[in-house]
């Protein structure tokens, strides 16, 4: 436990105490956001990744199920990662279950879609069909959650990584934010207009929600990651070099964007490079914890429709954080 010295410890000197520790004294204490003693700012990242999302949604509900979402102060999102952070924060986080449906899926991925004028990742559908229907998200409890949503987007002119929450205000935008923060370029559309601005995927800009959170004065990460731990971009057999279809997408469907945001497009690759290499600086200083999906788990890719992979993955990213949550347990 975390003595009630800690901050002046800080001040001193001494090692800032890890992220798992300040979570369990938060749920063990009660600590509440906005009412901190610690002296902390302890930020939740969730990446996207289309349907690979499914994986850290699994891990979301975990950390619902075991009542650690009120120790968080905010949570981030790019593109799926966004809309797992408002059913998370939502009245109804039940609704992470959602990512393991197959209907769920079919309404968002859809191949024959371009044939009738449609993207082929259909985002305003989800949102504005999917989730004020037959699947509803309660858009207006995710504004007044007590932990903060911060929805990240990449600004279409200035190519760079926009936090969405200030251009937020009523159920709409918020639909409008998702909309921004998922809506890949080509596959998922035109850039989403919010109040004036033009916004493609976040993802583009920051595809680990690593940056924004940091400037945002965070103390402790959570990372949510949707690929295997030897799946990131940090191997050393991952070129830095933009891949062939970022270079192509560049030259044909993005051609009339702005400069800015073609180079930020062509560099993020090695943005996520330099981002997974700080927050593995953060978890060797006990700063950082992230969780990865288990080598050889379930394949999901950004466009898996099948169910039951879709319902493996959600699980295998669950059992992902009660895995740690038990083993810290019996340590205590």
């Amino acid at each position: 436990m975390l003595g009630a010295g800690e901050p002046e410890a800080l001040l001193s000197g001494q090692p800032e105490p890890s992220t798992l520790l300040l979570l369990q004294e938060r749920v063990k204490s009660g600590s509440q956001p906005g009412q901190r003693a610690d002296g902390h700012r302890i930020a939740l990242s969730v990446e996207g990744g289309g349907m690979r999302g499914t994986l850290t949604a699994g891990m979301a509900y975990a950390l619902h199920e075991l009542g650690l979402l009120p120790a968080f102060d905010a949570v981030y999102g790019t593109s799926a990662g966004a809309i797992t952070a408002a059913w998370l924060l939502s009245s109804n986080p039940d609704g992470l279950r959602g990512w393991a449906r197959p209907d769920y899926a079919r309404t968002l991925i859809r191949w024959w879609a371009p044939l009738r004028g449609r993207p082929v990742v259909d985002v305003r559908t989800l949102v504005e069909v999917i989730y004020q229907g037959e699947f509803p998200m309660d858009f207006a409890s995710v504004l007044a959650s007590a932990v903060e949503w911060h929805p990240l987007g990449t600004d279409a002119l200035t190519g760079a990584a926009t936090d969405l929450r200030s251009l937020v205000s009523d159920p709409a935008e918020v639909r409008l934010a998702l909309r921004a923060s998922a809506g890949l370029p080509l596959l998922a559309g035109r850039a989403v207009v919010l109040r004036g601005r033009r916004f493609f995927d976040g993802g583009l800009a920051e595809p680990v929600p690593f940056r924004t959170p940091m400037a945002d004065g965070a103390t402790h990460l959570v990372v949510l990651r949707s690929r295997p731990l030897q799946a990131q971009p940090d191997s050393p057999a991952i070129s830095p070099r933009p891949a062939r279809e970022a270079r192509f997408l560049t030259r044909t469907f993005l051609r009339r964007e702005s400069l800015d945001l073609r180079n930020v497009y062509l560099g993020r690759t090695a943005r996520t490079l330099a981002d997974v290499m700080s927050v593995a600086a953060m978890e060797t200083a006990g700063t950082a914890l992230s969780f990865y999906p288990p080598a050889g788990g379930p394949p999901v890719t950004r466009f898996t429709t099948d169910g039951a992979l879709l319902a493996a993955a959600f699980e295998t990213g669950r059992q992902a954080v009660l895995g740690l949550a038990a083993v810290a347990s019996a340590a205590q």
